[in-house]
């Protein structure tokens, strides 16, 4: 169970990373090395470029916003109000200015342009990563050859990392595995 939790995994990541890597280096040609970084630089570039228009986008639409939220103060401001209420036996209650409670605050101006910010670094984000892999993967599949080395070299590299796993459960009982987690 606590394995399930990235935070409680202890140096898998180091493991399954020098697997990687060597299946990286034996598997495959220089050339094919060479194409997978150039992918994966295509989707970083990609995805950090879609994280500033993201937040650039964010901001704008805050700024939007908030200009908005303003316009409907200022009108709302500027209308005729009731300032009394007469009820049917003639008594008169008067209505308290809510205008001041109404108003634009720097603190909600604060939390739409972090909130909107945030939305569009993670919108933009996803979409650039998303084109970044679709453009990364043109890249791969252009070569036929080279698509089927990484492709086995992958394959292989799944393979071996699912054995590791198996070796490590088959090596805890249930019970070291509560005790030392």
């Amino acid at each position: 169970m606590a394995e399930s939790l990235a935070a409680f995994r202890k140096n898998q990541s180091q493991q399954l990373r020098q697997l990687a890597e060597a299946h990286f280096q034996h598997d495959l040609e220089q050339s094919d090395r060479d194409l997978l970084r150039n992918a994966g630089g295509k989707v970083s570039i990609y995805a950090g470029i879609g994280s500033l228009v993201g937040i650039g986008l964010g901001v704008f639409c805050a700024l939007r916003l908030r200009r908005m939220r303003l316009a409907y103060f200022n009108a709302f401001r500027a209308m005729e109000k009731p300032v009394e209420l007469k009820f049917a036996d003639g008594r008169t209650q008067p209505i308290p200015d809510i205008s001041e409670q109404l108003k634009p605050s720097r603190w909600g101006d604060a939390a739409t342009y972090f909130f909107f910010s945030l939305g569009g670094l993670f919108i933009g984000g996803e979409v650039g990563a998303l084109t970044g892999t679709a453009s990364a993967s043109s890249i791969i599949t252009k070569d036929p050859q080279a698509r089927a080395r990484i492709e086995t070299a992958f394959k292989n590299y799944r393979i071996d990392a699912m054995k590791q796993a198996i070796k490590e459960m088959e090596g805890k009982s249930k019970i070291e595995e509560l005790l030392l987690e």
